[in-house]
């Protein structure tokens, strides 16, 4: 057997969906022609990573050992990327990442915002191993945590350093692992049962999913430590149908560990044997609660089920389960390895450890973001996600995805942690933080959400199946011009009572995103029903489309972008807008720098 060349450069390329939706295989494919051509395959390897984190500007190649970090690489860029790197040693100046603050251009990975200013624990393997290749992930630690475990440690003993490390669920509900992993354990019925809720189903939302596509064995990993703390021998992966490449990494993944004795009969040894198997989901918001996800696997309809029992009494075919999400999983293995207490002192008091989240929106660093307990929203934004685009102004942050609640320009110096959020109106959820800025209408976000939820509700329960539709209802008729006075009081009122008498967890929280608009943007709201006017022009209905003279600088912006032809202008002239031809598309206003159309 011939030894592998000694590669003096590595292309880690970003395989996660996000990356190869834009193209980075057809990347991988012309560097590795290109490669081929000039004999230098032996001396440059292309490896394909899961998820960077740097989803907005994507495709990626990160060339190592230097770190060098080349965005939105196309395949007519390989002969110039090997030409100037590979053979002259050059950087690429064209293809690196530009910072928007300062627009200096920044060559290192290592010395980019987005990336400097995280801490990475659930995201440690993040673009520096191949997804798919078990070596890599047992190179850096993986599965060291599970035959620490299995050869050093009682399962009561495991138990005893997850509640140390203070670890909480980070699927939404927060509530303390180790305490839910010691209820589950203390019931003798066998078999028992350990679940991952990979049910992502919140509207912009991907971090479970760039975790099982980049990291798969750290959720098998996590997993197989928690069945041997409860003493449960099988799990489950249930993931939404809508991740076919997650479902993928997760299937070979899971064949690998067989083949290496890390699932199976008898793990390392010791008699415990632990196996898991994948069930795709239906791509139904409400499977997120524990027990319709349970159904679900059964094979029945996802709803909830009344509580008590809890899922650790008699849950998946009424047996003792547990239940967690992929990134509570994704910690386990650091937390085993370097103890409860290191976990423990980073975060708040009450919020322990990282947290990670989809930033999503008007921010100009769209991306996976991991960062401790309590970093403030302010630094999230700005710091991370390098501001707002366009020079726009931050308006708010819808938190926690449709159950959430949007946190006002204002307050962005709130501490992102569990308590914090709670008390400004909104919550963690599972971590989809959407960035608004101030073209964002308020009353239409809430809308957008209540609809959501309203179209998910699997309707078990009157107060969500309902009262959400009403909710909606009144906030259609106010975005289209027929609020009337006493709106807002009835939309609180049905809010509080939807939250309050609803059936389950996602019920309970789905009137937030309008309680919280309100109480934040009440003048918006008010605007819409008295004024009959769009602050935000959003609102199609209540817009006049009407040029403003005095604000107009006549630049023919508006003309040349409109598509229907419904704008008149001439150098120097004042734009016209004929109504009779006008759509409402809204494209004048989106080009218009100068708020000249109301």
């Amino acid at each position: 057997m011939s030894a592998s060349p000694a590669y003096r450069l590595q292309f880690m390329m970003c395989a996660g969906t996000g990356c190869m939706a834009t193209g980075s295989l057809e990347v991988k494919d012309a560097l590795e022609r290109e490669l081929t051509k000039r004999n230098l395959q032996d001396e440059v390897q292309i490896i394909m990573t899961g998820c960077n984190g740097f989803c907005a500007r994507g495709p990626l190649v990160v060339v190592y050992p230097d770190g060098v970090f080349y965005n939105q690489v196309k395949p007519e860029h390989a002969p110039l990327i090997v030409e100037e790197h590979v053979l002259k040693g050059r950087v690429v100046e064209k293809l690196l990442f530009k910072e928007e603050t300062t627009k200096d251009k920044v060559p290192l990975m290592k010395d980019i915002g987005f990336f400097n200013l995280q801490r990475l624990i659930v995201l440690r393997n993040r673009g520096l191993i191949d997804a798919e290749n078990i070596d890599e992930y047992i190179a850096r630690d993986g599965y060291a945590g599970l035959g620490k475990a299995l050869q050093e440690m009682t399962p009561e003993q495991v138990i005893e350093e997850i509640k140390t490390s203070g670890l909480r669920g980070r699927g939404g509900g927060g509530f303390p692992t180790g305490l839910k992993w010691e209820e589950c354990r203390k019931y003798e019925n066998f078999p028992k049962y350990t679940i991952c809720n990979g049910d992502e189903g919140d509207p912009g939302a991907f971090m479970d999913r760039s975790v099982m596509e980049g990291d798969p064995h750290s959720v098998l990993e996590g997993m197989a430590i928690s069945g041997y703390a409860i003493g449960a021998e099988q799990g489950y992966i249930y993931v939404r149908a809508e991740y076919p490449l997650a479902i993928q990494r997760l299937q070979k993944a899971i064949v690998d560990a067989r083949e290496y004795g890390l699932l199976g009969k008898d793990i390392f040894g010791t008699g415990f044997n632990f196996d898991i198997g994948i069930a795709p989901g239906a791509g139904a918001f409400v499977c997120g609660e524990s027990t319709a996800l349970m159904y679900s696997i059964e094979g029945k309809r996802g709803m909830p089920r009344i509580k008590p029992p809890r899922s650790a009494e008699a849950g998946l075919w009424n047996q003792p389960t547990n239940l967690n999400n992929v990134e509570t999983f994704a910690n386990i293995n650091p937390i085993i390895l370097n103890g409860g207490q290191w976990f423990a002192s980073i975060g708040t008091e009450g919020s322990k450890g990282t947290k990670v989240f989809a930033l999503t929106g008007a921010v100009n660093n769209v991306g996976l973001v991991e960062v401790p307990m309590g970093t403030s929203l302010k630094s999230l934004i700005f710091d991370i996600g390098g501001g707002i685009p366009k020079k726009r102004k931050f308006k708010a942050a819808q938190i926690g995805g449709p159950s959430g609640g949007c946190i006002p320009n204002g307050m962005e110096d709130v501490e992102i942690d569990y308590e914090s959020l709670q008390g400004v109106g909104a919550m963690m959820g599972s971590g989809g933080v959407v960035v608004m800025d101030d073209h964002t209408c308020m009353v239409d976000t809430a809308r957008f959400f209540t609809e959501f939820s309203v179209d998910e509700s699997c309707g078990k329960c009157i107060p969500c199946r309902e009262g959400l539709k009403v909710m909606f209802d009144t906030l259609t008729n106010i975005v289209e011009g027929r609020g009337k006075e006493g709106d807002l009081e009835f939309l609180i009122e049905w809010g509080h009572h939807v939250n309050n008498t609803s059936h389950c967890g996602l019920g309970k929280s789905a009137a937030n995103p309008v309680l919280s608009t309100i109480r934040y943007f009440r003048e918006e709201y008010e605007a819409h029903i008295r004024d009959k006017h769009c602050p935000a022009l959003v609102c199609t209905d209540l817009i006049d489309f009407v040029v403003i003279e005095e604000n107009c600088k006549m630049c023919g912006m508006c003309h040349r972008n409109c598509p229907s032809s419904a704008i008149t202008w001439e150098k120097k002239q004042v734009a016209r807008i004929d109504i009779s031809k006008c759509t409402r598309c809204r494209t004048c206003i989106m080009n218009c720098r100068f708020g000249a159309i109301r």
